[in-house]
């Protein structure tokens, strides 16, 4: 079967409540605290990276689930708005939509969830038939969804079978157990896993980054470890590769590690070389920093790549340029660049 889609994106999509930054720590005892901005934004890991690679020029289908209220509304309302096809979101009669809170604090953040539809999505929201025709399948907040984590393998096993290509953005674990034994399954029909660095020593037990990035490699996927300001480590099972952050001057990072995914998915599939597609990814990370919320400043193809040869300013932090336009023959959408990535 042809593929019509570049990218099937599967997880979690709900509207972010993003306050702060928090001067000082979360007072309880029914005290106010005022802080400098807020606003509702598209949230989800899965949902910022599809907006993400819409935004890089992919065309891009969503698959997951919702509940048939309000919030569900403006979620499909902002994917589609973002070019993301939602034909396969399922409205839940049943259960609410999900919902998150994001309270950040200078270099960190504290993130609550009303889980609502997640825990109820299932393998049987990824339809089959969208299933064959995608060029690659990416899944996100793994452990958000028990039901649906436990289909992953099948799921990806029958996307490969179709000839595409997959990878997984775990994220973190509230329960702080990191289910080794379903991702033993996942893993090894995994192309390409990417977790950030604290994630990374939690789903592979061991402190050191480098060695936690070749445990899990040994495993099966090619591993992409976001590291924030010190950019990525990637490890592909016989040796590491570091790739430098962008300079930026970070607003918000929320959604910043998918917008990374986004940018390594769409690189990949663009037949870039490996340390171009991880420089494009930390470029896409970075440059998705400079609004509050996950999809506001997500690049496009043309600035990502700006960013990358623009030259570095030593007064701004690593980790985005003013970028440029311009067009790009390594563009994802560029027919030349349609074949099953590397």
């Amino acid at each position: 079967m042809p593929h019509t889609f570049d990218l099937l994106v599967v997880g979690d999509a709900n509207p972010d409540v993003v306050l702060g930054p928090l001067a000082g720590p979360l007072a309880f005892g029914q005290r106010e605290q005022l802080v400098p901005t807020g606003l509702i934004t598209l949230g989800g890991s899965a949902a910022i990276m599809a907006c993400g690679a819409a935004r890089l020029g992919l065309s891009v289908a969503f698959a997951g689930r919702i509940g048939d209220d309000d919030t569900g509304a403006y979620v499909r309302g902002a994917l589609q708005a973002r070019g993301v096809d939602t034909r396969a979101l399922r409205a839940d009669p049943a259960l609410p939509s999900p919902l998150t809170a994001v309270l950040n604090r200078e270099h960190d953040r504290a993130i609550l969830t009303a889980p609502g539809t997640l825990p109820a999505t299932s393998g049987a929201d990824v339809p089959a038939e969208l299933l064959a025709r995608c060029r690659h399948v990416h899944a996100a907040s793994y452990f958000l969804m028990p039901e649906l984590a436990a289909a992953l393998p099948a799921l990806f096993a029958r996307a490969r079978a179709h000839g595409a290509t997959t990878s997984l953005d775990t994220n973190d674990d509230p329960a702080g157990e990191w289910d080794p034994a379903g991702l033993a399954a996942l893993l090894p029909v995994t192309d390409v896993l990417l977790p950030n660095a604290q994630e990374a020593r939690a789903l592979s037990g061991v402190d050191d980054l480098a060695e936690a990035a070749a445990h899990l490699a040994k495993q099966g996927p090619l591993v992409v470890v976001k590291d924030g300001a010190d950019g990525a480590l990637v490890h592909d099972g016989r040796g590491a590769l570091r790739v430098p952050s962008v300079p930026v001057r970070p607003h918000d990072t929320v959604g910043a590690g998918d917008s990374f995914d986004a940018g390594m998915v769409a690189a990949m599939l663009a037949g870039l070389p490996l340390p171009e597609a991880v420089a494009l990814a930390a470029a896409c990370g970075a440059l998705s920093t400079r609004a509050s919320g996950g999809t506001a400043a997500q690049p496009t193809w043309a600035e990502a790549r700006a960013a990358l040869a623009a030259p570095s300013d030593p007064a701004v932090p690593r980790g985005a340029t003013d970028p440029h336009g311009g067009t790009d023959p390594h563009h994802p959408n560029d027919p030349h660049h349609h074949g099953k990535s590397q």
